[in-house]
């Protein structure tokens, strides 16, 4: 029997199309058997606050109207959101795992991360988890 690949994949953006690519290669990587960790530190860790996940934006750098028109063509593709991602890899055994640090410095709360979320461990979290994968993606 040959072993799960391990999969590590770190969200540091808020933006829509990162966390989107981030979330959609974390889901492609569960279903084809790996072992998936998904990390969400710096400003990531808003795409797993309840009250934030369905208010990021698509190319924040972008006028309004190219944002809108990307967030359009998302939607008529019938394109999962992000918290119905979350939910998909949490169901599916993957591990989310929010940066305890991140939490403290944006003085959210352990109830504010969507359902499936927990606070990595700092002690074991690289030793753990990141050193032993077999792959590591950063998004």
């Amino acid at each position: 029997m040959t072993e799960k690949k391990k999969v590590s994949i770190m969200i540091f953006h808020d933006e829509l199309c990162q966390v989107f690519n981030g979330l959609m290669t974390a889901i492609s990587l569960q279903r084809a058997g790996a072992e998936v960790t998904v990390f969400f530190g710096s400003r990531g860790i808003n795409a797993v606050h309840k009250n934030k996940i369905n208010h990021l934006k698509c190319l924040p750098d972008q006028p309004e109207e190219e944002q809108k028109k990307v967030t359009d063509r998302m939607e008529a593709m019938n394109l999962p959101m992000p918290e119905d991602m979350l939910l998909m890899l949490h169901m599916e055994g993957a591990k989310l795992l929010a940066c305890p640090l991140n939490k403290e410095v944006f003085e959210f709360k352990n109830d504010d991360f969507v359902e499936g979320v927990t606070l990595a461990d700092p002690e074991t979290y690289y030793t753990g988890t990141v050193i032993p994968a077999d792959m590591y993606l950063v998004f």
